[in-house]
C-alpha cells in the first residue's frame, strides 16, 4: 500500500499542465510535471501505479516513489526541482582562514626573479608552507575568482 497518496488540487494540475503543454522548462521539471499528472489520485487525475508511470517516461519505480514523497513532504515546487545536495560531497579544500592566507600570499610580494604570481606557484608555495596538503592551480583559480 502507498504511504504518499497523490492529490493534486485544480490549480495544482492547471499548473502541471500548463508546464507541459508550453515546453518552456528544464526537462527534468518538466518529467516530473507529467509523472505527477500521471500519478495523480484525485477526481480528475490518471490514477497511473508507479510501475506504469515508471515505465511511461522511462524512469525507475524508486523515483517515482521518490518524487510522490517530496510532493507530499516538502511540496510542489520542490517536487519538480532537483533534489538539493545536504552537504557537498567534497569537503572544501579552502575555509575562510586558509584562503585569507592565500589571499596574503598572492598579493603580497611577487616571487624572486617573476613578474608576478602564476597559479602554479601560489598552489606550490600554499602547500609547502602546509596551509594545505595537496592544491591543483585549478583549485587556486576556483579560490581567486
Amino acid at each position: 500500500m502507498k504511504k504518499y497518496i497523490v492529490r493534486l488540487e485544480a490549480e495544482e494540475r492547471a499548473t502541471l499542465e500548463q508546464m507541459v503543454r508550453t515546453g518552456k522548462r528544464c526537462a527534468l521539471t518538466i518529467r516530473h510535471a507529467n509523472i505527477l499528472l500521471a500519478v495523480d489520485e484525485s477526481d480528475t487525475g490518471s490514477r497511473m501505479t508507479d510501475a506504469e508511470a515508471a515505465r511511461a517516461f522511462g524512469v525507475a519505480i524508486r523515483s517515482v516513489e521518490s518524487l510522490r514523497h517530496r510532493l507530499v513532504e516538502e511540496g510542489l515546487e520542490s517536487a519538480l526541482q532537483r533534489k538539493k545536495q545536504i552537504r557537498p560531497s567534497v569537503e572544501r579544500m579552502f575555509d575562510g582562514e586558509r584562503e585569507a592566507q592565500l589571499i596574503a600570499i598572492a598579493c603580497g610580494a611577487k616571487p624572486e626573479g617573476l613578474a608576478r604570481w602564476t597559479l602554479e606557484l601560489l598552489a606550490d608555495r600554499v602547500v609547502r608552507l602546509k596551509i594545505v596538503e595537496k592544491c591543483s592551480p585549478k583549485t587556486i583559480e576556483r579560490v581567486l575568482i
